[in-house]
């Protein structure tokens, strides 16, 4: 087992969580109809700091990976039921893949939906996400419902009990 520290993210972080947003999604821009648009969400992923729980993986002393986590009742897109903990933006560095990064933070999420008492933990998803669905689909998560597209892609929403 690698040795990933999980952390809480702190605002010297930005830079870093922005540009391995923009490095963990680019193997996509072919399958959004808007690549700027997307791209000009990517870059601000710091912002969901302001209203959600960011936390940041680490490998070897590298910022490696970060997903954002929000509590039930924090602000969150409509389609989900807004007492749901969910998690957004599981995002691994490139350089980084295939070593357990985003399992570790999808757990951490998960851990965070117990503490807060939350009977399920949800997330949406796409299956143009050909490593990430598989391994939520791995990790208990099941399709609840399609969710809305993102510039021309599928996404669903998918839940876990707890």
């Amino acid at each position: 087992m690698t040795d990933i520290r999980i952390r809480d993210y702190e605002n010297s972080d930005a830079e870093n969580l922005n540009r391995t947003a923009i490095a963990a999604f680019g193997q996509f821009r072919d399958h959004y109809q808007d690549w700027p648009a997307m791209l000009a969400g990517l870059s601000k992923t710091s912002a969901l700091s302001a209203t959600g729980e960011v936390i940041i993986a680490e490998l070897q002393h590298a910022f490696a990976g970060a997903v954002a986590y929000f509590g039930p009742d924090r602000p969150k897109a409509p389609f989900f039921d807004q007492r749901w903990p969910i998690i957004r933006m599981l995002i691994v560095d490139p350089a980084f893949r295939g070593k357990g990064i985003g399992h570790a933070l999808s757990n951490e999420c998960i851990a965070r939906a117990k503490r807060d008492g939350s009977p399920l933990i949800a997330l949406h998803t796409s299956p143009i996400m050909t490593v990430a669905l598989p391994m939520y689909l791995r990790m208990g998560f099941v399709k609840a419902y399609d969710a809305p597209p993102i510039f021309g892609v599928a996404y669903a929403v998918y839940t876990k009990a707890l």
